[in-house]
């Protein structure tokens, strides 16, 4: 019986780590091509979306996630690759708001305030993606964010009818983004599970031009 069980275990085991792989390899696959470093060869688009991070980590320090996030912002704005940009990130309470800091931290690099547009209810990547598509009515856009969190949204967004490229800022050296980097094998089984359920945004709301 013993045997029978730690057997049923080690298929459970092999299966999840398949299951891992394969959503790892789909996303990396479907989105060759589609990301960028290079400020000179990414493809120009009207609305650059950022996707929101704390700007703290929990130890009080800067995150260099939402450091670089704003800096690939920057960089893509002066070049003329983006004419307006979508803040979507997470505004839970009225002690954390991801879109505000990221506007204010925008504006003193030297954007416009007119130019940035604030989504408070990109909750999730999913959400993020849904209601560029649906609130603000984007048939394209540049995403911005770390290599590995914009190839998952890049997968999302089409799945989703919306045409995506992603614009890639600075990641960490792998020792110390560990955490997150084991966090998005699960978060992208997770892109899978959220199609096949047509799990919905949590918020939708009144139509928003960028403009």
């Amino acid at each position: 019986m013993k045997k029978l069980f730690f057997k049923i275990i080690g298929y459970i085991v092999i299966f999840l780590v398949l299951l891992i792989f394969l959503c790892d390899y789909t996303i990396n696959h479907a989105t060759i091509g589609k990301t960028f470093s290079d400020i000179d060869t990414v493809p120009k688009n009207r609305v650059g979306l950022v996707l929101g991070t704390s700007s703290k980590l929990t130890n009080g320090r800067s995150n260099p996630y939402y450091t670089h996030r704003i800096n690939a912002t920057v960089q893509l704005y002066k070049a003329g690759k983006i004419d307006f940009i979508l803040v979507s990130g997470d505004n839970g309470t009225k002690y954390y708001n991801e879109p505000d800091t990221f506007k204010k931290d925008l504006i003193k690099r030297g954007v416009p305030e007119e130019k940035i547009f604030l989504d408070h209810a990109g909750f999730r990547t999913l959400d993020s993606m849904v209601r560029a598509k649906n609130i603000f009515e984007l048939d394209s856009v540049t995403v911005i964010s770390q290599k590995f969190h914009n190839e998952r949204a890049i997968y999302i967004a089409e799945k989703k009818g919306l045409k995506a490229i992603g614009y890639n800022a600075r990641d960490i050296p792998i020792r110390y983004g560990l955490k997150v980097r084991f966090r998005e094998y699960f978060a992208r089984v997770k892109v899978f599970l959220d199609l096949a359920f047509q799990t919905r945004a949590k918020f939708y709301g009144d139509r928003i031009i960028i403009a």
